[in-house]
């Protein structure tokens, strides 16, 4: 087996391995579920593969913080997307000096060569994770990302000359676009072919708009972040906001949450993000409600009201402002 959790022989890992061991070239779009139970710890997985390109979102569930061994032998050249969603995770050989940490809400881009074995152990430190995974071949990456920007373009040629590459040297901030094209993948609704379509078009995107993000991050000269203190309150007053969408706190209730001043809080918020707290909350919200209007879950009054807009005018007003079109498009 090319992958395995020590320990348990027993879940179904035949499609994965056979990625791992020669990539997985088809035109065919091929799909795997599973409910995988182990001691302590339930996950939901579901993984879609197409030519050289394999996507996974899984949902962890724990009983306290976790540690859970893995082997694998992977024979082929992988470049590795890495979407944390939820929850703090290690990702290691077993020595945290060794560890690359991904919080939430954050993302990066990885290349190694393959070693014949080695050993890894996930570490997640609540209760709760969700993470989503896209994985390119060589040959798969090379092909689409062919002339793309100057983070990418370096990023390519490390892997070209068999070195290993990160495309950011600190890990990205997970923006409510992205979030969305993570629904809409887990969600989507077509089938067969036109799924492949789909699926490798919203690859092609998140390579985008991450190399996008990489340059962006370079650019920001911190003028008030000065601290990993500071950046991580900074992080954790994304992450609430984002679980408080229907009932978002004040500035100054949220400054009080996270443990920073005010005037810190936004001035901080702007510099990691590009935005104000209440525009990242607005972007969170209308991308939420873009979603939902496109798959037909709600009508337009239900999600001005879920989503804590004060009347359908005020939701339709700003749905047009964000995305040049009235939420009214996708009445039936």
């Amino acid at each position: 087996m090319a992958f395995r959790f020590e320990d348990n022989s027993e879940v179904n890992f035949n499609i994965l391995d056979g990625f791992f061991e020669n990539g997985f070239e088809s035109n065919n779009l091929l799909e795997h579920s599973q409910k995988i139970n182990l001691l302590n710890v339930d996950i939901i997985s579901n993984e879609w593969y197409f030519e050289g390109i394999r996507m996974a979102y899984s949902d962890w569930a724990f009983e306290k913080p976790f540690e859970l061994k893995c082997h694998y032998d992977i024979n082929i050249e992988l470049i590795t997307f890495i979407a944390n969603l939820k929850g703090t995770v290690i990702l290691g050989d077993g020595s945290y000096q060794d560890s690359q940490i991904l919080g939430s809400y954050q993302h990066n881009l990885f290349y190694s060569q393959p070693k014949e074995t080695d050993k890894g152990i996930l570490r997640f430190k609540e209760s709760k994770a969700s993470m989503f995974i896209m994985q390119f071949t060589k040959d798969a990456f090379l092909r689409l990302t062919q002339d793309a920007n100057d983070a990418l373009n370096r990023f390519g040629e490390n892997l070209i000359n068999g070195k290993a590459a990160i495309l950011s040297p600190t890990n990205l901030p997970l923006d409510a676009v992205m979030q969305n094209i993570i629904k809409n993948i887990v969600n989507c609704a077509y089938k067969d072919g036109l799924k492949k379509m789909f699926l490798l078009s919203k690859s092609i995107e998140f390579l985008v708009l991450q190399a996008e993000a990489c340059n962006t991050d370079k650019e920001i000269k911190s003028s008030f972040i000065k601290t990993n203190y500071d950046k991580e309150c900074i992080n954790y007053a994304r992450e609430y906001i984002l679980d408080k969408l229907e009932t978002p706190p004040s500035l100054s209730e949220l400054a009080r949450v996270v443990g920073i001043n005010e005037y810190k809080l936004k001035r901080g918020f702007k510099e990691m993000f590009g935005t104000t707290v209440f525009g990242y909350l607005s972007d969170a919200r209308l991308e939420i409600a873009k979603n939902e209007l496109i798959h037909k879950k709600k009508r337009i009054s239900e999600i001005a009201m879920d989503l804590g807009y004060s009347s359908v005018p005020h939701f339709s007003l700003s749905f047009k402002k964000k995305f040049g079109f009235s939420p009214n498009k996708f009445e039936p």
